[in-house]
């Protein structure tokens, strides 16, 4: 039997149905009210704190305010404060020279050079085919001078910059090589900063080192290892040790070339919502590989490492990497500078963050102290790290699996060595 309901009961429901739906939008609002109320107070509170510090110290600090000085120590103290620990704050300076090293390109003479203790210039590297190598410069030469500018330890920064220019302008550089002072006249131009250096070991395996991931990293990338496998490469190891990352466009055109067609890398934001920054096409490298890892290896490079995992590309020996696993974006202020903060975290294609924890490698292998002051200088017969990644890839290519041995760390050549605090290295300016 059917049951009618009145208009009024009808009525009735209507009504309570509106007055919780009322409810329940109340709530929400009422909710993000108070969070913009609070989040109000809270900046008033810290502007109110601000500005009495400010008129304490104008009332009383007996020396003069540099203001400029003071915004810029101000904006850098903001960025410190909020407790990202890989947030920066870049004055104008300071970004026009960070958007230069991400380009990947420079526009001077081709070299690579640090501060020697003396003050002066020593060229650590020297381009092939740049300005530099034309004029005949080498590594080891020291730079003494630049145009009318003698180098010293209070002048060093100061020469550094100027032997970068407008393109097609000349600089005089003179130089010193076994006591002998050289005066030369070099003409500036854009030069790509090698970050790719490959060779071939015993006649079937491709060597790959990237140093970093910049603008120009893909290029050289794909063209130094279309040229190994032309050479008879039957299969890859990648050296990304003491590589500390770089953009995420360079280094997934690269793993593009590598990878089946797929997700490369998904970004988590922080309302938990997930979106797919970059994908892979059909095409792909179906040779064996391994990658080379080990505590400096950080950001972009350990998203190289792990996609190529996730896909059962290859396996990876070394040590375990940094773990940065985090996105981040440089905003620019309206006087030119800028900050960099962090928006996100990456999901590699398995979705599993490495974040704080880095990536353990499937061939643990570690390096002894000795080994890690001569790093530079090591190879695969000295270099136990290469030598276990060249042993795995030759399995592969023969079809012979070799059991992952990641819990059991193998000493290079002692036991119980124990890992130190990553330690600051020497900075190289590329002019």
């Amino acid at each position: 039997m059917n049951k009618k309901i009145s208009l009024g009961a009808t009525i009735t429901l209507m009504i309570m149905a509106a007055a919780v739906t009322f409810s329940i939008t109340m709530i929400y609002y009422m909710d993000v009210f108070n969070g913009k109320v609070y989040n109000l107070k809270e900046r008033e509170t810290m502007y109110s704190k601000l500005s009495e510090l400010d008129r304490i110290v104008r009332a009383n600090y007996v020396g003069n305010i540099d203001e400029d000085a003071l915004n810029e120590a101000l904006a850098d103290g903001y960025v410190a404060g909020t407790g990202d620990k890989y947030a920066r704050y870049f004055t104008p300076e300071e970004y026009e020279s960070y958007m230069i090293d991400l380009e990947g390109r420079v526009v001077g003479i081709g070299i690579s050079a640090q501060q020697d203790p003396s003050g002066y210039i020593l060229i650590n590297e020297v381009y092939a085919d740049s300005p530099a190598a034309i004029v005949g410069l080498q590594a080891g030469d020291f730079i003494i001078k630049v145009d009318e500018l003698d180098v010293n330890a209070e002048t060093y920064q100061q020469a550094a910059d100027a032997i970068r220019g407008e393109e097609g302008s000349k600089v005089n550089i003179t130089y010193r090589r076994d006591s002998e002072d050289t005066t030369i006249e070099v003409t500036r131009r854009k030069v790509d900063i090698p970050t790719v250096f490959s060779r071939m070991i015993d006649s079937n395996i491709g060597y790959v080192q990237i140093t970093e991931f910049n603008e120009s990293t893909a290029t050289q990338f794909s063209k130094q290892v279309d040229e190994l496998i032309g050479q008879g490469a039957q299969a890859l190891v990648f050296d990304v040790r003491n590589n500390g990352g770089g953009t995420l466009n360079s280094v997934t055109k690269m793993l593009d070339k590598l990878l089946p067609e797929g997700d490369i890398v998904s970004a988590e934001y922080k309302d938990g919502t997930v979106e797919v920054l970059a994908k892979s096409d059909v095409d792909e490298i179906t040779l064996p590989m391994v990658v080379l890892t080990n505590e400096k290896t950080a950001s972009a490079a350990e998203l190289f490492t792990q996609a190529l995992r996730d896909y059962g590309k290859a396996k990876s020996v070394g040590s375990t990497t940094y773990g940065k696993g985090t996105m981040q974006t440089v905003k620019k202020l309206n006087d030119g500078s800028a900050v960099n903060i962090t928006i996100a975290r990456y999901l590699p294609p398995n979705g599993v963050c490495y974040d704080g924890e880095g990536i353990k490698p499937d061939y643990e292998v570690e390096l002894t102290a000795d080994m890690e002051a001569n790093f530079e200088n090591l190879d695969e017969t000295t270099d136990p790290q290469l030598k276990k990644a060249l042993e795995v890839v030759i399995g592969s290519m023969r079809g012979e699996g070799i059991e992952p041995d990641s819990q059991n760390s193998q000493a290079a050549e002692e036991s119980g060595t124990e890992s130190s605090e990553q330690s600051a290295e020497e900075q190289s300016t590329a002019a």
